[in-house]
């Protein structure tokens, strides 16, 4: 018994050594990997790198705090080697550095931008912990004057913080966007005149003056004929950002804002129109996630920066010079870590700012918003220019093919997108051929963990290719010349599908997009197109859009559904409805090869769980569910469908099974299957492109964060092309001027 117990106080007393000096250290850790891994995730919208950096986001305040209290427990013990009180007092406010947190993130998620008043108390709470800790140090603080360099520097970096989440806070960022109030001309004293006019009974009239036409002579044509530089793209991205940011705060624009926007992308090609919503969106993810808005601010970003930046190197020289004989040679490793690891840090968060397109768009502006800029002098501007290659290549024409390992060529690759630039698949016929184990589906019920396996299991991404790029392009722009004036514009922004059926006179195809609800029309042609998709051999890039956008949609309705929440009603019990129907369809059918003993369940089971985690399929796994599909929808094409299924069943199910099927059907009336491709894919953009429209701005923000999505570009870019309802200022000030006849 003697023998456990000296055990257990041999290890509390390595603890009690370490415990310090192993959080400090984790606390720096966290940091560095942070400022490396924060900016990936809006590129990659994988697991692998969500996870880590939902764990270290969390984990690097907690240790932060947990160190802090560790200092405050340990000021004047002097039970062993780990109370110095000097090194305790100078290691403190190296914690209100970390928890300033790197420039690549401030917020996790957009509702950690509503707790700054948190970090605000919290900035204050830490200021006492290294107060306290200092004061304790006393008289034989010899490290007094770096660990004050320190404290301030801490200071500024935790001040920054909470001024970025204030910044990105909902209520701030509304209020910042909103203009100064516009009371108008002066009704009141215009109508005194007009009324001492016809007092004295003279012959007025009032004559409105019109405003200059908003429209661009230069339509851009020339430039049109060639891609954009890069430089270029990125002042773009960064005007039409300046325009339209109030887009997050449901601000509302004018019918000139919307006529130059418009008329510039309706000139512009595909490839360019894309990156410069891609860069503009990069805009968005920086004044809600990171420091850029307080960094790039008018007057306390670059100097603050330096201050701190000097402040830790002071720090650093000084502590070098310090006799350190009665400190432990692993206590002067650590300190020299944490100095070295915060200018580290400094640095490399200044490269990443020196490298930003916020500094290309502030070095290349002929009137810049930063005064810090403005003072340098044009020459100095200019090496800095060339030294940074401001006009450096950021989107090569010719990238290749995808890397499919994680190589040196993959990180680059990945370094380079703007986001994820990929699909995610969600397909109901899959799903319903592949249905779980009764008593697995039951035990992650009970956990909840019924949404998280489903997207491991089922949903599969594809890559967004340069051709489905110019598809959706080509459609939009070809509604934006459609909507000159401001009522065309905004039926076009209603239109779910209708709009292109009455173009393509397809009026007997209306009633599947008029007659139904927008989630029920999208269950509707995702399993039509499903069936269609099957049942035609012929292979042309409409099809394969209408499966990639089908798919895609039927995602979002299921695993996004905040996308949709405003206008996708009844969207879930639809779905659910519509996959017991077809369960057991299948299994009526023998479609479905259910396990007959429980060997083979425990066979499947751990064949399912194995994929689940690699998303692979086994060898001939592909080709076998691609037969199964086949033979699920041929299966459902045979039904006999002439009597509407809702006079069979009534209304009580909401599955929309065999109405999907009555849909395929009346496609595959269309003989010539390019046609019937063509309609299927027009009406799936404008599909997505409602959906676009109709998605809060609050939502697609919040996208930003994990890899992005294709909905938000198409929302940004319907706003650019002039396809909204936000354009509602028909007209400036009034122009009255009163005419007296003679």
């Amino acid at each position: 018994m003697e023998i456990g117990y000296r055990w257990v106080d041999r290890w509390k007393l390595r603890w009690n050594t370490w415990d310090l000096r192993v959080v400090i250290l984790i606390s720096l850790s966290l940091q560095i990997l942070l400022i490396f891994l924060a900016p990936l995730r809006k590129r990659v919208s994988k697991a692998w790198i969500t996870v880590p950096i939902w764990c270290a986001y969390l984990l690097a305040d907690a240790t932060a705090n947990f160190a802090a209290g560790l200092i405050s427990h340990s000021e004047g013990q002097t039970s062993g080697p780990s109370t110095d009180p000097t090194l305790l007092a100078f290691w403190a406010p190296f914690l209100l550095v970390h928890l300033g947190g790197p420039d690549t993130i401030t917020a996790f998620a957009l509702e950690d931008n509503e707790l700054w008043l948190r970090h605000f108390l919290s900035l204050g709470f830490q200021c006492w912990v290294v107060g306290y800790a200092f004061v304790q140090s006393f008289p034989n603080h010899k490290l007094w004057i770096p660990t004050l360099l320190i404290f301030i520097a801490g200071v500024i970096k935790y001040f920054e913080r909470t001024r970025a989440l204030y910044l990105a806070s909902s209520r701030i960022i509304k209020d910042s966007f909103l203009t100064d109030p516009d009371p108008g001309p002066n009704y009141a004293k215009f109508m005194d005149e007009y009324a001492s006019k016809k007092e004295a009974k003279l012959p007025t009239e009032i004559e409105m003056i019109p405003e200059p036409s908003s429209r661009s002579n230069n339509t851009g044509n020339d430039e049109a004929k060639e891609d954009l530089s890069c430089l270029k793209v990125v002042q773009t991205a960064h005007k039409y950002y300046t325009t339209f940011k109030g887009l997050i705060a449901d601000l509302i624009f004018s019918i000139s804002q919307r006529n130059e926007s418009r008329d510039y992308f309706l000139n512009r090609t595909a490839r360019d129109a894309f990156h410069i919503i891609e860069v503009e969106l990069n805009f968005f993810y920086d004044i809600h996630y990171t420091k850029a808005r307080v960094v790039q601010g008018r007057f306390l970003g670059y100097p603050l920066r330096i201050i701190s930046f000097s402040l830790t190197c002071a720090a650093l020289v000084l502590f070098h010079s310090i006799e350190k004989k009665k400190f432990y040679e692993f206590d002067i490793a650590v300190s020299y870590t944490l100095l070295i690891g915060a200018i580290a840090l400094d640095l490399i968060a200044f490269l990443m700012i020196l490298h930003s397109d916020w500094t290309a768009v502030a070095l290349t502006k002929s009137e810049h918003p930063n005064w810090f800029i403005k003072i340098l002098p044009k020459w100095f501007i200019k090496i800095l220019q060339c030294l940074l290659n401001v006009n450096r290549v950021r989107w090569p024409k010719n990238p290749g093919p995808k890397p499919k390992w994680y190589s040196y060529r993959k990180i680059m690759h990945i370094v380079r997108l703007r986001w994820s630039e990929s699909l995610s698949q969600y397909n109901l016929i899959n799903y319903c051929l592949h249905p779980r184990i009764e008593w697995w589906e039951k035990t992650i019920a009970f956990f909840s963990l019924t949404n998280m396996l489903d997207g491991m299991n089922y949903v599969n991404p594809v890559d967004f290719t340069d051709k489905l790029r110019d598809f959706i392009f080509d459609e939009l722009k070809k509604k934006s010349k459609q909507a000159d004036d401001l009522e065309t514009a905004k039926e076009i922004f209603s239109a779910r599908g209708d709009w292109i059926l009455r173009y393509e006179s397809r009026a007997n195809l209306l009633c599947w997009i008029n007659n139904v609800e927008f989630d029920e029309s999208i269950i509707l042609w995702h399993i039509a197109t499903e069936l269609c998709y099957y049942a035609d051999n012929v292979k042309n890039d409409n099809r394969k859009f209408s499966k990639h956008l089908s798919d895609y949609l039927l995602y979002l309705l299921v695993m996004q559904s905040t996308m949709l929440s405003n206008i996708a009603g009844i969207g879930q019990i639809r779905f659910r409805d519509t996959c017991a129907e077809a369960k057991k369809f299948f299994r009526g059918r023998n479609v479905l090869e259910e396990e007959k003993d429980s060997c083979q369940k425990i066979v499947t089971f751990c064949k399912y769980f194995f994929c689940c985690f690699n998303k692979c399929s086994f060898k001939g796994e592909k080709e076998r569910d691609e037969l199964l599909k086949e033979n699920a929808c041929i299966s459902i094409l045979d039904v006999n469908t002439e009597v509407e299924p809702i006079a069979v069943k009534g209304d009580r199910s909401k599955s929309v099974l065999f109405d999907a099927c009555r849909l395929a059907k009346e496609l595959k009336k269309i003989k010539r299957p390019l046609e019937r491709w063509k309609i299927i894919s027009k009406v799936w953009v404008e599909l997505m492109s409602y959906a676009a429209g109709h998605c809060r701005a609050h939502t697609h923000m919040a996208q930003l964060s994990k890899g992005g999505q294709l909905l938000t570009l198409i929302w940004l870019l319907m706003v650019q092309l002039g396809l909204g309802d936000q354009f509602r200022i028909r007209e400036g000030n009034a122009r009255a001027k009163l005419i007296v006849s003679k």
